[in-house]
């Protein structure tokens, strides 16, 4: 089943599209295609995204959804009209809490995003340069300044776990992917010695693997199921014989694998640390 998401915001859309993420990962079967509407300053904007909401209605069988934390009540009302199935943040969440709480918010446009904390948003910036800078083994001389660094053969979802953490956690997140040379070698690569207690490793179904590898690489040996069980195989074994804490990704969200090692103490240690400093 594919459905039409429609993500929209009168700022960058991040909070609202990182809640539905969070709940579409309950429903595996689903196909989304993504539509995303941020920065929507005014009630023109809101017309013209309410027709395409129409036309992707017309076209498709399965239901058109659409997420939106716009805050102008003019700007929602268009949207109510809409063929679609609407999960509007502010009433489901701000309404309720208003009621709840006996006060009224803020209805202030980007808030969650904003710089009113300058260090934190600082923080939070310096955390995503710092995480696309360090991807996939680049600057391993920068490991030293990482607060986590994720290691994982090609494909377990080493770079999008970076971000989440970098952009929801203020995190300096690096990651490295182990190679063919470092499986075969059977011991942490030397580079990732002098960091052990920062490392953590990702793991996955080598079926599952083959899947997103063919997506990729076609009938090539980089997809191949033989190739993907032995590189499970013995980076499991590593992690294992180095006590590298490490999760299978097979199954669960984003979200889920950074819970995850957010909870390691050994990580959380670090983590405070260098936030202290």
């Amino acid at each position: 089943m594919k459905t039409s998401v429609f993500y929209l915001s009168d700022s960058t859309g991040i909070t609202v599209e990182t809640l539905a993420t969070s709940l579409f990962s309950h429903f595996d079967t689903l196909e989304i295609n993504p539509i995303r509407r941020p920065n929507l300053s005014g009630i023109e904007d809101i017309k013209k995204v309410a027709e395409e909401i129409s036309q992707a209605a017309r076209e498709s069988e399965s239901p058109t959804i659409v997420f939106s934390s716009l805050i102008s009540e003019e700007s929602r009302e268009v949207l109510r009209a809409c063929p679609c199935e609407l999960y509007d943040i502010y009433d489901l969440f701000i309404k309720p809490m208003e009621n709840k709480l006996g006060i009224k918010s803020s209805a202030i446009t980007g808030r969650s995003h904003g710089i009113g904390e300058t260090k934190e948003y600082n923080r939070r910036m310096n955390a995503i340069n710092f995480c696309m800078a360090n991807d996939d083994g680049e600057n391993i001389l920068n490991f030293e300044k990482a607060d986590i660094i994720i290691i994982g053969v090609s494909r377990t979802g080493k770079t999008p776990t970076s971000l989440y953490l970098a952009l929801n956690h203020s995190l300096n997140i690096a990651n490295y992917p182990l190679t063919n040379e470092d499986l075969e070698s059977d011991k942490l690569p030397d580079i990732l010695k002098p960091f052990k207690s920062k490392l953590f490793g990702l793991t996955i179904n080598p079926t599952r693997l083959q899947q997103i590898r063919h997506e990729r690489r076609p009938n090539s040996q980089y997809s191949s199921l033989s190739q993907c069980q032995y590189e499970i195989r013995t980076a499991e074994v590593l992690y294992r014989q180095t006590r590298i804490p490490f999760i299978d990704t097979s199954s669960i969200s984003i979200e889920e694998i950074s819970v995850a090692i957010l909870n390691n103490k050994h990580l959380l240690t670090n983590i405070v640390n260098n936030f202290n400093d």
